[in-house]
Order: structure tokens, then sequence, then C-alpha cells
């Protein structure tokens, strides 16, 4: 292959490589994907007893009509698997926060449904966890900031659960 040749191929291939500031931008996203989960996860793990899941399992429990989803959306809501739910569930079931029912509608679904003592436990770590989260980023970005950073990941989000091309 000639060098006219090679570097006609370097060329044709030129965007698919990013430019350092694109790549310096999308490193500080991973590292921000990465550090954020584990950091609210720390917190919520230290000061309440729950992972970053098991606290927004009970939160879309909270939410939802008579405290009670469907285990299938729920696993949805939390991206998910069922099997992966159920254990988490099963977890939460046996600290006594929800219960599994059969779901009286179509009882070949099962429905979660928080508990009292689940809605307590929510009430009583939410405004620790706001706090840290207000900490780690609400108050790290003006308002404006951070309605462009919410719109920007919407973008994002659509374009994930849009069917590829």
């Amino acid at each position: 292959m000639t060098t006219q040749d090679k570097s006609q191929q370097a060329d044709e291939h030129a965007d698919l490589w990013l430019a350092p500031a694109e790549l310096a931008s999308w490193m500080s996203l991973v590292r921000l994907f990465v550090r954020l989960p584990w950091a609210i996860d720390a917190q919520l793990q230290r000061d309440a007893d729950l992972s970053m899941v098991e606290y927004m399992t009970l939160a879309m429990l909270s939410e939802a009509p008579e405290r009670t989803l469907r285990m299938s959306v729920l696993a949805e809501h939390a991206n998910s698997s069922l099997s992966r739910l159920s254990h988490l569930v099963k977890r939460l079931e046996s600290r006594g926060y929800v219960r599994r029912e059969p779901d009286p509608v179509d009882g070949r679904f099962t429905n979660a449904v928080l508990l009292p003592d689940g809605m307590t436990k929510l009430e009583s770590v939410a405004p620790g966890h706001v706090a840290h989260v207000r900490h780690l980023v609400v108050d790290n970005l003006s308002a404006e900031r951070l309605r462009r950073l919410g719109q920007d990941a919407e973008r994002i989000l659509q374009r994930i659960d849009s069917p590829a091309r």
C-alpha cells in the first residue's frame, strides 16, 4: 500500500475518531457515569443500609398508584432484568418493605407493593439522599445549566431508546 493509499484510508475513517475536545468531554462523562452512581450508592449504604437500586425501587413504588407496580413494569423502569429485580424485591420483602402478590386484573403477572414500613424507610432516607444529590449535582450548577443538562440527558436517553439505524 502506498503512502497516498494509507493517507486516503485514514481520511475515510477520520470521522470514526473523536477530536481531542470531543474525547476530553467523553472521558469526563465516562468518569461521571462511573463515579456518580458509586457516590450515591455509598451514601445510601452508609446512611440507610440501602443500595441505590433498592432506594429507586422503593421510590418508584411510592409514586405508583396504590404504591403498586407489576414486576415487569418495575424491572423496565429500574433498567433491570426480571430475574435480577426478583432477587432485589426478595431482599426488600425480607426487610418488610415490600410484598409480592398476584395481579388481581391478570393473575399471570405479579405485583410489587410498597408496605408501610417501606414507605417509612423511604421517608426517613429521602432527606439525606436529597441533600447528597443537591451537594453533588444540583448546587454545583446554575439553574440554567441544570435545566440544559436534564434536556441533554433526555436527548441521549431518547437516542438510546429509539430503534437502531
